[in-house]
């Protein structure tokens, strides 16, 4: 239908008072016809039949890209996890370490504990791993040491555990190989479970175990020497369970904390403090420093290299006391 303004009123003229005639209006509508039809069929002229490209409008940018529906952008993927912080390997403030471990972290495990609760989390994903880490088989030597009374680098104090070990300065890695229960395993198809308690500095090499003399007779005779080897990270049955000590010198205002007789290697420790939880720092003696008190006797969370995190309460700021907690993380 032609639009309003194409349309003729047969309304008297109103200039005049007389009717427009007949015959004028008839032409002058087989005019409007021909133009109509030169316009319809001259070259590109007509309807569009979608052939031109669509124009944005003023303002908006046009693009080939097409928007994924939310279904297509979800992930399966669970998030990762935030990476590790940077460790520190000095103790600001703190008594400093003397050989191979701090002043007054020789206490006896004997020392009278103090009652610990724990409450444990399944973490989603594991944390970034260090160099000590579950699934992976290391390569290197193995040499002999007289490990003496037991006590080493990672500060536990003497033991009676002769089936121990100290690992090389890049795996030992800031003290995160400290606890670890490692199996090496001779080529002569031998092999033995070490507790990893020391360092091994240079010339020990990447991949080398210093085994305490007992081990290391289980894989060849002591006059060997030295020996080639593979050795990976285990999780074994134990019936210790995990206690918690603080260093020497701590408070409510500075203070060290170390986790004794985890079955699986420490990935870290936090405290909880008014702003959540704070990862703290780890020394190459294996104490992790709250420099400023943040979070000294309150709750500690504990995050091994599979992920399970153990939550600590009720665990109060009492110098080189070793305090048990009753809980153990999960055996792989």
């Amino acid at each position: 239908m032609a639009s309003s303004s194409h349309r003729r009123s047969r309304r008297p003229d109103r200039r005049t008072g007389r009717r427009v005639p007949v015959v004028a209006v008839v032409a002058v509508a087989a005019v409007a016809l021909v133009v109509s039809l030169v316009v319809a069929f001259r070259p590109g002229g007509g309807g569009d039949d979608g052939a031109r490209a669509v124009e944005p409008a003023a303002g908006a940018a046009a693009s080939g890209t097409h928007t994924a529906s939310p279904s297509a952008t979800a992930s399966a993927s669970p998030t990762a996890s935030p990476s590790p912080s940077p460790k520190s390997s000095t103790a600001s403030g703190s008594p400093s370490p003397t050989g191979k471990g701090p002043a007054g972290a020789s206490a006896s495990p004997s020392a009278r504990p103090a009652a610990g609760t724990a409450a444990r989390t399944a973490a989603g994903t594991a944390p970034a791993a260090g160099r000590i880490r579950p699934g992976t088989t290391h390569t290197g030597v193995a040499t002999a040491y007289d490990i003496g009374d037991g006590n080493g680098a990672c500060s536990y104090g003497p033991t009676s555990d002769v089936m121990t070990a100290a690992m090389n300065t890049a795996d030992y890695d800031t003290s995160e190989a400290c606890g670890a229960y490692v199996s090496v395993r001779a080529s002569n198809g031998a092999s033995v479970t070490v507790r990893i308690t020391n360092e091994c500095p240079a010339p020990c090499a990447v991949g080398q175990i210093d085994l305490s003399q007992q081990a290391f007779a289980k894989l060849a005779p002591l006059v060997t020497g030295r020996i080639p080897i593979t050795w990976s990270v285990l999780s074994p049955a134990t019936s210790d369970t995990i206690s918690i000590r603080y260093k020497t010198g701590s408070s409510p205002y500075w203070c060290g904390i170390q986790a004794i007789g985890h079955r699986n290697p420490l990935a870290r420790l936090e405290v909880r403090t008014s702003a959540g939880w704070t990862r703290l720092a780890r020394t190459d003696y294996n104490y992790f420093l709250s420099e400023h008190g943040a979070g000294c006797g309150s709750a500690i969370r504990l995050t091994d290299v599979y992920g399970e995190q153990l939550t600590v309460e009720g665990i109060a700021v009492r110098a080189n006391v070793v305090q048990p907690t009753r809980v153990q993380f999960a055996r792989h």
